[in-house]
């Protein structure tokens, strides 16, 4: 069986180390290159205490890239994921981003770099299978109650808001209306950041403390009634790989960006 040739960054990360132990758990996937400065130079195996596990890690995407990886992986800090995406798809690979925090312009960017080289790319702000149902149970409610509000929990030292869950979810409400407000935001007695973030037709308020896992309410509201969807992750990222490993095989199948693990699920 020819294997699919996948490059991760940020393969020693929370969410990475684990995705590196399920790609390697895999008959169908290799795991040809890692990225990680702060372990540059040693197998992956060694650094994650995977006996076997021999994929080299490399310092910089440029030096990974030159294993010729299929699938690209983005799974490190918003500052630097859109170049990296950028340069994988230069290379000829497909990307998966898991990397939360870019924003809509850099999305277009990225769409318009894939569609010119014909390439696929798939960024999902969350790998849960609870995310991909909350977003279209949201969907679905924004379609019958124009109220709603979202609040994006997560630890104290994150330091990306909102949360790529939540930009998702702000992303996929507005295709069906913006959010309405009984005040308008100019109208408000008192200090408006109070209201939180207006962020493409939704108001958007992001906790941060200690204690916190990454969490997400969409809350809708109608006279007399609510309606609360709550999304709550644990303290491993093992639910997030199946629906990453997901992402991987059916990425190549993709021309452009798409957004959303459900872009290669069936309902």
């Amino acid at each position: 069986m020819k294997k699919l040739r996948i490059c991760l960054a940020g393969a020693t990360g929370w969410a990475g180390s684990e995705l590196s132990r399920g790609i390697y758990q895999t008959e169908d996937l290799e795991l040809v290159s890692a990225i990680s400065r702060s372990h540059a130079g040693k197998p992956l195996g060694e650094v994650l205490g995977l006996q076997g596990l021999i994929t080299p890690i490399f310092g910089t995407v440029e030096e990974a890239l030159e294993t010729s990886p299929e699938v690209f992986v983005e799974y490190t800090k918003p500052d630097a994921a859109k170049s990296h995406v950028l340069s994988a798809l230069k290379s000829g690979a497909h990307v998966v981003i898991g990397t939360s925090g870019l924003s809509p312009e850099d999305y277009e960017e990225i769409d318009r770099a894939a569609k010119s080289v014909n390439r696929g790319v798939l960024a999902v702000g969350n790998f849960a299978l609870t995310v991909v149902l909350l977003q279209k149970f949201a969907e679905m409610a924004a379609k019958y109650i124009p109220h709603w509000e979202i609040i994006d929990y997560a630890h104290a030292d994150k330091k990306d808001v909102p949360s790529g869950t939540a930009r998702e979810l702000t992303n996929r409400l507005s295709r069906i209306q913006e959010s309405k407000l009984e005040v308008p935001l100019d109208q408000i007695e008192g200090p408006k950041e109070s209201r939180g973030a207006r962020l493409q037709g939704t108001q958007v308020h992001s906790v941060r403390l200690p204690g916190y896992m990454i969490s997400i309410d969409a809350i809708f509201g109608m006279p007399g009634q609510k309606l609360i969807l709550r999304h709550e992750s644990g303290s491993s990222a093992e639910p997030y790989v199946d629906g990453a490993l997901l992402a991987i095989r059916e990425v190549g199948n993709l021309v452009g960006l798409h957004r959303g693990l459900d872009s290669v699920m069936k309902f």
